[in-house]
């Protein structure tokens, strides 16, 4: 895993979120540190999209602080904020007609002079994350031609296109097959490792977030109950807490951790 810098990205304090009259976020607080893998965990309805939301100015308002960079989320125009924050949504069957190079091209535009024809260095850019995705041989496809894992990369590849040193991710392998979440856990790994990219996953994998981050924060009706490393939050007490739900616990064969083991069927014998 990555070893996070000293510097904070992003800093979250008292925040809370209202949609009408439902409290969504309630008082959450956490930072995250230049190069750190984060993942956010929590049941359904725990507020996890609607904090990445925030984070990334999809969703304006609410109360308390977000800080990028030192600097109030408010201070800067969306244009500087898509320099310094990349966002991938959740995976939908949304339709864009488009191809691949033009889907990832789209990821350039914080850095596009609407008086100028697309550059060098844009091109430079979008043949690169092409290559390091894996992508490039299927670049000239029509995006709805292309299966879930296919796309996943293309949405992974244009927020790489930014060139921006921190990753938004809400659900990137949900859906998916093995094959396929494998392939976009070792693309979001090696952004991390090998070109320093913060990434902040939220995920409903627990064992994949406890295998893959430096930490974890838990929500729970949109309030932190767990901030902590990935071996504090493997514990009988501390899931319970989270899930209100009792877990089983296994040793990882390879990783020195415990993980979470599916449940035997309910009156089944041995």
């Amino acid at each position: 895993m990555s070893t996070p810098g000293a510097n904070t990205v992003i800093d979250v304090r008292n925040f809370s979120f209202r949609m009408g009259r439902k409290d969504i976020l309630r008082d959450v607080s956490f930072s995250v540190h230049e190069g750190e893998y984060l993942s956010i965990v929590g049941p359904n309805g725990a507020g996890k999209t609607t904090l990445l939301k925030c984070i990334d100015r999809i969703l304006t308002g609410g109360t308390g602080r977000i800080e990028v960079w030192g600097r109030p989320l408010t201070s800067y125009s969306q244009k500087k904020l898509a320099m310094l924050v990349g966002y991938v949504p959740q995976a939908d069957s949304r339709v864009f007609p488009f191809t691949v190079e033009q889907f990832v091209l789209m990821g350039r535009y914080p850095y596009l002079n609407p008086f100028f024809s697309i550059g060098r260095e844009d091109q430079r850019a979008v043949a690169e994350v092409l290559k390091r995705t894996g992508t490039a041989a299927f670049a000239q496809r029509l995006m709805n031609t292309l299966s879930g894992g296919e796309r996943q990369k293309v949405f992974i590849a244009a927020a790489l296109a930014q060139e921006a040193g921190i990753l938004l991710l809400d659900e990137p392998t949900t859906f998916l097959d093995y094959r396929h979440q494998d392939e976009i856990q070792e693309l979001l790994t090696r952004a991390n490792k090998e070109s320093n990219v913060t990434v902040v996953s939220v995920t409903h994998d627990v064992n994949r977030a406890a295998l893959q981050s430096d930490r974890i924060v838990a929500l729970r009706q949109g309030a932190v109950v767990f901030r902590g490393s990935p071996d504090q939050i493997m514990q009988p007490e501390v899931l319970q807490e989270i899930y209100d739900s009792s877990f089983v616990l296994m040793d990882h064969p390879q990783a020195g951790l415990r993980i979470i083991a599916p449940g035997a069927r309910s009156g089944r014998t041995p």
